[in-house]
Order: C-alpha cells, then sequence, then structure tokens
C-alpha cells in the first residue's frame, strides 16, 4: 500500500523524536521545554472522547511549555491519538499567559 507524503513526514517525524528518546539520558529528551517522558501527564486531556481537565502536573508543563516550538510538531499528533485542537487548548485551560500563536490553530 502506498503511503502520502503526509503519512511518511508523520511517521519520520515520530521515528526522530523515538530515536532521539533512546539515546538521552534516564530523564528523557527535553523538546520544547518539555521532557518528553512527562509530557504523558498530559495526555489523558487530549485523548478520548471525553477528556478530563488537566492535572495540576500537566499545567506546570504546559506553562513551561516553548509553544511555538511545539507547533512545529501539530501534523504528528495525530498519529500519537491526540487531537490537535485539545493539545492546543490546554494553555487556555491551564490558564498560561503564553498564548497559542496563531500559525498552531489553523
Amino acid at each position: 500500500m502506498a503511503m502520502s507524503g503526509e503519512g511518511l513526514l508523520v511517521q519520520c517525524l515520530v521515528a526522530t523524536l523515538l530515536l532521539v528518546a533512546a539515546v538521552e539520558a534516564n530523564d528523557g529528551p527535553i523538546v520544547c521545554n518539555i521532557a518528553l517522558n512527562e509530557l504523558e501527564q498530559c495526555r489523558p486531556a487530549v485523548t478520548g472522547k471525553h477528556p478530563p481537565p488537566p492535572t495540576k502536573e500537566c499545567c506546570s508543563l504546559i506553562k513551561h511549555a516553548d509553544l511555538t516550538c511545539l507547533c512545529e510538531f501539530k501534523d504528528a499528533l495525530p498519529a500519537l491519538k491526540i487531537e490537535p485542537s485539545r493539545a492546543f487548548a490546554l494553555p487556555r485551560k491551564c490558564k498560561s499567559n503564553h498564548p497559542v500563536p496563531p500559525k498552531c490553530k489553523a
């Protein structure tokens, strides 16, 4: 079965993240000011039909995240079973002082 260019790009991004994770220290790789292994704390708030509100731990991560950097990964989110609109609603739900860049919302 042939793969679209977008599908291949998403797979390459995910593979790159996994490769980086494999060679980083115990704390895991830091991407966009977030340790990727800690980002799992936000998964419940961005997946499923009726996700719960983000936890305090998740909000702490989001408030320190580089949201412009995270925008670069928005096309990879569905491959990780994350709803992009929910992911980019986290800063608002967490009352972050850093708004989501307009290009993330598009």
